[in-house]
């Protein structure tokens, strides 16, 4: 066993690094798993299939006090549902899959964005210039909140919408990215918190079925209702991911520029195509590093020491660029997903395991969803690409296409 702890701490290394900081760790060892520290904190970082099961049992790896305030004040919420364990944690999570995992749910929430994407893009040729990232976050902000019962006037879509982005944009970084994400959380919480607040004393109306609903009249396993902060901390962990599909619709647009290809495939070959590119776009464009939890006991992973306490990261990047998993990896290729979906464990964009047991996302399948519906319409829309930096910075989390992908001389779609 490699027992050896490193002397340097690699936050500094990783902030900088961004995604190849994991993959060029992992290239230089023959261990199974790499040893680091992060936050002061020893880590030790997993990878493969065999390893998700093992990530995400709890009796192994505790998600409470694993998130540092940074991110909980910026992409989660402090006292959302990704800091509990146990019953606490099968409780809050049941809520968020009857409402995500349900197909009929997630057929709303995409007929929505189709809605609202008809509503917006008929704006477009009119415009000398648009900024597909922009566009298709107040897109989203828009159709998501429609379909959760939030009330939203048309002028108050693109401000909460750069709030949204803000928190995504801004969790992995220091400075002023970070600021504006904390201040951007601060704000839409302060605006939910007090819509849960009229919904409960009868000022506002929650429609039945709707997210706003089923949030305010959850209650946890303790059979209390969430407080009005918490609610829109977990309301806004339904909103803020859906809104992050932007980041995987600009990706599909520089898929569709660099491989004009499959813009025909798109449009002729029906939903099992649109589905496969969605599997691809998240596969092969970046999303989230890792994902990460505590040791809860002293661990062994074959053969490896992991002490309690340790920071665990599960490689999440890095499998989803393993050569051993995915022929020509860097190749984009959404026909290796025509004839073998991807295993539950294989593709982890968004992380892996069972949703209704685990941490898994419970949105994988809106985004997807989302992802197969606006893929298709950016197919059918016919646009030009004028010169701008479509460079994709891996140092940069999350990433994202430098320009936001601007589309000009916009036609009517086919």
């Amino acid at each position: 066993m490699n027992l050896r702890r490193p002397v340097l701490d690699s936050t500094v290394p990783l902030l900088t690094q961004g995604y190849a900081w994991l993959p060029d760790r992992r290239r230089r060892t023959t261990a199974p798993v790499v040893r680091a520290r992060l936050m002061g904190r020893p880590a030790v970082a997993l990878h493969g299939p065999e390893a998700v099961p093992f990530f995400y049992d709890e009796h192994h790896v505790h998600r409470h006090g694993a998130l540092p305030g940074p991110v909980l004040s910026t992409l989660f919420g402090h006292g959302a549902v990704h800091t509990l364990d146990g019953e606490p944690h099968r409780v809050r999570k049941a809520l968020f899959l009857s409402l995500l995992k349900d197909s009929g749910g997630v057929e709303a929430l995409a007929e929505r964005v189709r809605e609202v994407w008809d509503e917006t893009a008929t704006a477009w040729p009119g415009r000398s210039r648009v900024v597909l990232f922009d566009e298709v976050s107040a897109v989203l902000t828009r159709a998501v909140c429609r379909w959760a019962g939030v009330p939203m006037a048309g002028t108050e879509a693109q401000p909460v919408a750069r709030d949204l982005v803000a928190m995504v944009d801004g969790f992995a970084t220091a400075g002023p990215r970070h600021w504006r994400a904390r201040a951007a959380r601060r704000r839409q919480e302060a605006w939910l918190a007090q819509l849960f607040t009229d919904v409960r004393d009868g000022t506002a109306h929650a429609p039945a079925g709707s997210a706003v609903h089923a949030v305010a009249h959850h209650r946890d396993a303790d059979g209390e209702r969430l407080d009005p902060r918490t609610a829109a901390v977990e309301l806004l962990n339904v909103i803020r991911p859906t809104v992050a599909v932007t980041w995987f619709v600009t990706f599909a647009a520089h898929a569709l520029h660099r491989r004009p290809q499959e813009r025909s495939r798109l449009l002729k070959e029906g939903p099992a195509y649109a589905e496969a590119f969605a599997h691809e776009v998240r596969r092969f464009y970046p999303f989230a590093p890792f994902t990460a939890g505590l040791a809860a006991r002293e661990l062994t992973w074959q053969g490896e020491r992991i002490p309690e306490g340790a920071l665990v990261l599960l490689d999440l990047y890095g499998q989803n660029h393993d050569s051993a998993l995915w022929p020509d990896p860097y190749v984009f290729d959404p026909g290796r997903f025509l004839d073998h979906p991807p295993g539950r464990d294989d593709l982890v964009p968004q992380g892996g395991d069972d949703p209704a047991t685990g941490h898994r996302c419970p949105g994988e399948d809106v985004t997807v969803a989302l992802l197969r519906t606006t893929s298709e319409r950016l197919a059918a829309l016919e646009y030009d690409v004028p010169e701008q930096d479509l460079r994709i910075p891996l140092h940069r989390i999350p990433a994202r296409v430098r320009s936001g992908f601007v589309i000009s001389g916009v036609r009517t779609p086919v």
